[in-house]
C-alpha cells in the first residue's frame, strides 16, 4: 500500500502541521502552506511520512535546500523511534547473522518506505536543534569503505556530546534503531 485513505491523509497532515507550528525553531522562515502543497502533490512522500510517524519517528521539517528546492524532513523523536529498533544495519548483515537474525534491517525498511538513513553530517545537524538519542542510538548511513569491512556506524548523545561509533553491521539492540531523512 502506498496510498493513504482520505481520513489517514488528513490525520497525518494535521499531525505534521501541529508539529511544524509547535517547533518553528527547526525551520525558521518556512511556511507550512508551502510544505503542505508539496506533500499534497506527492502521495509517495505522504506514504513515507506515514510510516515514519507510525513507527514513532515524529517527522518534521528541519531544512529547506534552496539549491534543490527540497524540504527535508527527518525523525525528530527524542529517542530513536521505538518501532524501528532491533534491526541490523542492512539485509546482507541480517542474512549473514548465524544466530537469531532480526526480522528486518534498517536499510531494508528505509528503502521500502522511500526514505534514507541519516548521514553523520545530518545527524550532527539534528543534534544542533536539540538533544536526541540520550538513552538510545541510531544507525547512520555508513561509508562504503567501512561497510565493505563488515562494519557500520551509529550515533548517540552522551555527556552533552554527540558521539559516532562503529559496530558490526550484523549487531542489533533493543535501544538502537534508525532515523530517516525524506526530501520533498
Amino acid at each position: 500500500m502506498t496510498n493513504l485513505s482520505l481520513e489517514m491523509k488528513e490525520e497525518l497532515l494535521t499531525t505534521l502541521k501541529v508539529r511544524f507550528l509547535n517547533n518553528m525553531n527547526r525551520h525558521e522562515g518556512l511556511k507550512w502552506e508551502e510544505v503542505e502543497k508539496r506533500l499534497e502533490a506527492d502521495p509517495e512522500k505522504l506514504w513515507a511520512l506515514y510510516n515514519m510517524e507510525q513507527t514513532g519517528g515524529e517527522p518534521d521539517v528541519i531544512l529547506y535546500d534552496a539549491e534543490k528546492d527540497e524540504y527535508i524532513f527527518c525523525d525528530c523523536a527524542k529517542e530513536t523511534p521505538k518501532g524501528r529498533v532491533n534491526t541490523c544495519y542492512d539485509e546482507e548483515a541480517r542474512i549473514k547473522r548465524k544466530k537469531f537474525p532480526p526480522e528486518q534491517s534498517a536499510l531494508g525498511l528505509a528503502e521500502a518506505w522511500g526514505i534514507e538513513l541519516m548521514t553523520e553530517t545530518e545527524y550532527r545537524y539534528l543534534q544542533s536543534l536539540g538533544e536526541f538519542d540520550t538513552k538510545t542510538s541510531s544507525w547512520l548511513k555508513t561509508p562504503d569503505s567501512i561497510r565493505k569491512l563488515g562494519g557500520a556506524i551509529f550515533g548517540d548523545r552522551r555527556y552533552n556530546t554527540v558521539f559516532v561509533y562503529h559496530n558490526g553491521a550484523d549487531s542489533y539492540y533493543a535501544v538502537r534503531g534508525f532515523r530517516g531523512i525524506l526530501r520533498v
